[in-house]
């Protein structure tokens, strides 16, 4: 009895990753942007988002909070950010209002990499003095 259980769940299980991958190999996922997101995508990539938030989270910024650093981060955020993510009482670019996703800074998105913690940490101090924050 608990060995055609087990059997019986291990097929089913087997079945199910069979149909799934039929059903991206086959091109029937919606990928292009005009198409809705699948079911519990949306919720699937904030779990992981919020899990990658909290485990990068940090008690104490590394980088000091003093003009130096906060001119440094704003200096990067014109650079390679506001493009997308826009500067305070201005209109989005053509290019920010076209982007899908919004400009979010999420994996496969588009947006590049901070090359160090510290760069990360002075964009967000320079947040703190007027860039805007999604």
């Amino acid at each position: 009895m608990i060995k055609g259980i087990a059997i019986g769940f291990v097929l089913g299980i087997a079945a199910f990753a069979g149909s799934l991958f039929c059903y991206f190999a086959a091109g029937m996922a919606p990928v292009t942007t005009a198409n809705p997101p699948i079911p519990f995508e949306k919720k699937l990539a904030n779990m992981a988002l919020d899990a990658h938030i909290e485990k990068q989270l940090t008690v104490q910024s590394p980088v000091s909070p003093d003009e130096g650093t906060f001119l440094a981060g704003v200096s990067v955020y014109k650079q390679h950010c506001a493009i997308c993510h826009g500067l305070p009482g201005r209109m989005p670019s053509d290019y920010a209002t076209t982007m899908y996703p919004n400009a979010n800074g999420i994996r496969l998105s588009g947006m590049p990499a901070f090359r160090t913690q510290a760069e990360r940490h002075a964009v967000l101090a320079g947040q703190s003095i007027g860039c805007p924050r999604e």
